[in-house]
């Protein structure tokens, strides 16, 4: 897998260049600032983008930008995005499509390297990974349509939302693979997402939790 990383941290981003090769993930391009980003992402035709949030000039979304404006040349293109801390202003921006293939992680879980590395696999993959701490601050901030939703479901839809599948939700509730699939339905009929939706409703029914404000 090829890897293109902006990050402006130097130390993070040499020591991402330095965990990923051994991973087989090769680090085609590793820049200090975005300027570029999606064309050089591009031209080296790598699989996989990893952004941080803060990016020169202002520090504020650059990075957010960046993987946007990628994602619009290139719909659905794998992108991880970092951060030092837990923002949810902008992650709206991220989320606006629901062609998967994005990642929403701390920069803290980069230490857990097998964790880390499966994560970014995974949105490669076209899956959607965002960090729990993340997910747990949006959904304070979320209200209706989720109203309607009962503790279960609610805890259900926020590990889906977190990437995991129905086997996983099962392992980390406690309970039947049966059972999560019943809640799984009851939370597609909630939010009015139906059977013929030509939409992946699962990605559809993360999105608006995340995206309720």
């Amino acid at each position: 897998m090829r890897a293109v990383i902006a990050e402006d941290d130097t130390l993070l981003r040499e020591g991402l260049v330095s965990l990923l090769g051994p991973e087989g993930i090769e680090v085609v391009a590793a820049s200090a600032d975005v300027v570029g980003f999606a064309a050089t992402v591009l031209d080296q035709r790598a699989d996989l983008a990893i952004v941080d949030v803060r990016m020169p000039p202002t520090w504020t979304n650059e990075g957010i930008q960046a993987a946007v404006d990628l994602r619009r040349r290139q719909p659905g293109f794998p992108v991880v995005v970092l951060s030092a801390h837990v923002e949810t202003r902008f992650v709206g921006d991220l989320l606006a499509d629901d062609a998967g293939g994005i990642g929403y992680l701390l920069k803290e879980r980069v230490g857990a390297v097998a964790d880390f590395v499966e994560s970014l696999r995974r949105v490669a993959a076209g899956g959607t990974v965002l960090d729990q701490e993340v997910v747990t601050a949006l959904i304070r901030r979320r209200k209706s349509p989720l109203e309607a939703l009962t503790e279960r479901e609610r805890e259900v839809l926020e590990l889906i939302a977190r990437g995991d599948g129905n086997r996983e939700i099962a392992a980390a509730l406690h309970v039947t693979e049966a059972a999560v699939l019943k809640h799984v339905r009851n939370i597609f009929l909630k939010l009015g997402l139906l059977a013929d939706d030509t939409r992946h409703r699962r990605v559809v029914a993360a999105l608006t939790y995340l995206n309720q404000q």
